[in-house]
């Protein structure tokens, strides 16, 4: 009888042992990474609300979850400068699904923020 192994039970096993292996991304407790949570919360508000982030303004990590302000396009104009935006407040769990969303504010795009701090 022959040791030899059969080429697909070969790579087979080499798949299998390859596969236990690979890291997720994900931290011990197997939360997501800053950045898949950044990705996740585009990505659902998106897809709850019909409208693309355009760009994260604000993130951090809190107690419940993740806290992140979102910039999204609401309303195309021409020309692009004014365009309607928005800035949407998004709360996510510890596992960076979301939890909730509210529009904070709306703002033409070629116009600077009004906000003052302190105020």
């Amino acid at each position: 009888m022959s040791n030899t192994k059969n080429p697909q039970e070969s790579q087979s096993s080499q798949k299998n042992s390859q596969n236990s292996h690979k890291s997720t991304g994900n931290t011990a407790d197997d939360r997501p990474s800053p950045m898949e949570v950044l990705r996740q919360a585009r990505s659902q508000l998106a897809e709850l609300t019909g409208m693309t982030a355009e760009s994260v303004s604000s993130f951090e990590q809190t107690e419940q979850g993740w806290a992140l302000e979102v910039e999204v396009l609401e309303l195309e104009r021409v020309p692009d400068t004014m365009s309607l935006m928005a800035s949407y407040q998004v709360e996510l769990d510890g596992q960076g699904q979301l939890t909730g969303y509210r529009r904070v504010r709306r703002y033409e795009r070629g116009r600077s923020d009004s906000r003052r701090s302190g105020r």
